[in-house]
């Protein structure tokens, strides 16, 4: 068996972890400590947060969409490939290795998609960017840590408190719609949503077609659409 190469490695924001890049042959991982945060064999749900969400935005003239996480670029393509030439993309990362990374070693893997001219990628906190621009998005995307909790960036917390997602909600356009994904179920996540005023829809699926572990998609959608 061909075995795993590390190619680089980076600090999480607050310095006290570390994420590692490694490669086994044309599969790439990376890795916080033990913990394996994505894999580039299993982006089935990754493309789902983006399927599910650009299906429900279909209607919309020059929709605006913003993603948590770039990670290994399956939710962006997926995004561009269910969106029209008039939409804009921006993607918050908020580890400038990961950006290296997509534009290095894994860019056949991201296939030419950070240069479409409807992608914008900022370097930064995306609660910065929900918490600054109201009423800026028809789509939030979440994928920056393994679900509802801060495991990468314990601030990521913040994005999935009631505050936060009530300013996710202050966020998005009349029926504008917060997704958000997570490596296994949450009821109390599913409360808060409701509670931050909501409409939810809990989606079940694959990280890898109809095999691979079950992970959850919440659709968030905010109220009816003016």
């Amino acid at each position: 068996m061909i075995p795993w190469v590390q190619l680089d490695s980076a600090k999480t924001p607050d310095g006290k972890q570390e994420l590692r890049l490694k490669r086994r042959g044309s599969e790439f991982s990376i890795m916080l400590g033990s913990n394996e945060l994505m894999n580039s064999r299993l982006s089935g749900s990754e493309e789902a947060l983006a399927r599910l969400s650009c299906e429900r935005i279909a209607d919309r003239r020059e929709p605006r969409i913003l993603i948590g996480g770039l990670g290994m670029g399956f939710t962006l393509r997926a995004a561009l490939a269910g969106l029209d030439k008039d939409a804009g993309v921006v993607v918050a990362e908020l580890v400038p290795a990961v950006v290296a990374w997509a534009r290095g070693p894994m860019a056949e893997i991201f296939g030419g998609s950070l240069d479409d001219p409807r992608v914008t990628i900022q370097e930064t906190d995306v609660g910065q960017l929900i918490w600054s621009q109201p009423a800026a998005w028809d789509a939030i995307l979440l994928d920056v840590d393994n679900g509802p909790e801060g495991i990468v960036h314990k601030s990521n917390d913040a994005l999935y408190s009631l505050q936060g997602l009530g300013a996710a909600r202050s966020a998005l356009k009349p029926g504008g719609v917060l997704a958000v994904w997570s490596q296994g179920p949450d009821s109390g996540f599913t409360q808060r949503l409701k509670q931050a005023g909501f409409a939810v829809e809990e989606v079940n699926t694959r990280a890898n077609g109809k095999r691979g572990a079950r992970h959850v998609i919440w659709i968030a959608t905010n109220g009816s659409r003016s």
